[in-house]
């Protein structure tokens, strides 16, 4: 297949741009237990200089996503944090509020049978809207916890009422230009009903909040099988898909870096993404491209330099498709050709293209490779192992 121009290729891969996770790089793990990691952050600032770090060598990293009660406090000004990741040269993105992890929230947020909860959630939501004013960030983005393990648990219409009821009472506290992300996810920690498990449940409840509400798909959050790329389809027929956070899984919400399964179901994906803009005139769709991973084996700054190049990789390839030429063999109904022209994209390799742009942007020609050897994450790792002790910091039991 021939590679398409820098002139055509180029003005795609600039526009290109994937927010990172500030709680991808912390000690984060599993129901069972995690495994501790040196050099992971120890507070905002360590997450914000690595994600700073993976921008730095990729290019397409220049914000990163916040969760407010993870990454802010009473004492820190939201614009104080701000200003702290403008000096480390990325900005702050998406605001992540938090109704899943205190006590009261055991049977639910929005979707609580008691009514004082769930107006202590939805306050949370408002005051994380303000926190996203402060910081001039245009995305919420809301996942709940929220559903039932059990029959007869509760009662499954009335907290769809509840759900509808509060999300657009959330919507309506948003300023112009925002937009309110509602993620899905089929199971866990609900395992009989979640109360929003899957694409139609939160299509209908952004439809139902207003028009700046718009469907989250997270490629970790569906059953096995799933055919994620027609539901990505339907969203942007719809003008309903709103963002993506990138990982991979196994079985379901496995946190794997992108590609590592299945690298040619995030190229479909993409291949959607731009045979829908082909279709509208070659614009592209305003998606909020994120990554949501949080590694307990992978060095996790490593492990985000790995997925970020990745999706870059498989956004590029899917772009070589010659789109007039598959409308013609998709109406000549030739099912062989057609496929094949997908394939043959998928097999390329686009290495020399993107070592191009990244000479163009001042960009290593391999960024991981850079990555170990400028020593970064030795550097980091020994110096948070000592600010931890200084802190009375204890990482599993022993000092790292």
């Amino acid at each position: 297949m021939t590679i398409p121009s820098q002139d055509r290729l180029f003005p795609l891969l600039d526009q290109f741009e994937i927010e990172l996770p500030s709680w991808g790089f912390a000690d984060t793990g599993t129901r069972f237990g995690k495994f501790f990691q040196p050099a992971a952050a120890i507070d905002t600032n360590d997450k914000l200089a690595d994600a700073a770090e993976v921008h730095r060598l990729t290019g397409i990293c220049p914000t990163v996503a916040t969760h407010v009660l993870w990454d802010f406090d009473a004492q820190t000004p939201p614009a104080d944090v701000a200003k702290s990741a403008l000096a480390k040269g990325v900005k702050l993105g998406s605001v992540n509020p938090n109704v899943f992890q205190d006590q009261q929230y055991k049977l639910g947020s929005f979707g609580n049978p008691d009514p004082a909860i769930r107006q202590q959630a939805l306050q949370h939501c408002y005051d994380s809207i303000e926190i996203a004013r402060q910081i001039e960030s245009q995305y919420l983005s809301l996942w709940f916890a929220d559903g039932t393990n059990y029959p007869g648990q509760d009662n499954i219409r009335s907290r769809k009422q509840r759900f509808t009821e509060g999300l657009k009472a959330c919507h309506d506290k948003l300023d112009p230009g925002m937009v309110m992300l509602v993620e899905y996810k089929p199971f866990e920690p609900a395992f009989y009903a979640t109360d929003i498990a899957d694409w139609g449940m939160s299509y209908i409840y952004s439809k139902a909040a207003g028009p700046q509400a718009k469907v989250l798909v997270d490629t970790g959050h569906h059953y096995q099988s799933q055919n994620i790329e027609q539901i990505v389809a339907w969203l942007l027929d719809e003008k309903m898909l709103g963002g993506f956070h990138f990982n991979d899984r196994r079985y379901a919400d496995d946190d794997l870096t992108l590609g590592s399964i299945d690298p040619y179901q995030i190229f479909r994906i993409f291949f959607e993404i731009h045979a829908y803009a082909h279709a509208n005139g070659g614009q592209q769709p305003e998606i909020a491209y994120m990554v949501d991973q949080s590694h307990n084996l992978k060095s996790k700054t490593e492990a985000m330099i790995q997925t970020v190049l990745t999706a870059q990789k498989l956004y590029a390839k899917a772009a070589l498709v010659d789109f007039d030429a598959l409308e013609n063999v998709q109406a000549a109904g030739d099912i062989v050709v057609a496929e094949n022209m997908l394939k043959e994209a998928f097999d390329t390799n686009v290495d020399a293209i993107l070592g191009e742009w990244r000479m163009s942007k001042g960009l290593a020609q391999d960024p991981l490779a850079e990555h170990r050897a400028s020593g970064y994450q030795k550097k980091a790792a020994e110096e948070r192992t000592k600010r931890r002790k200084e802190l009375g910091i204890v990482q599993g039991g022993s000092y790292a």
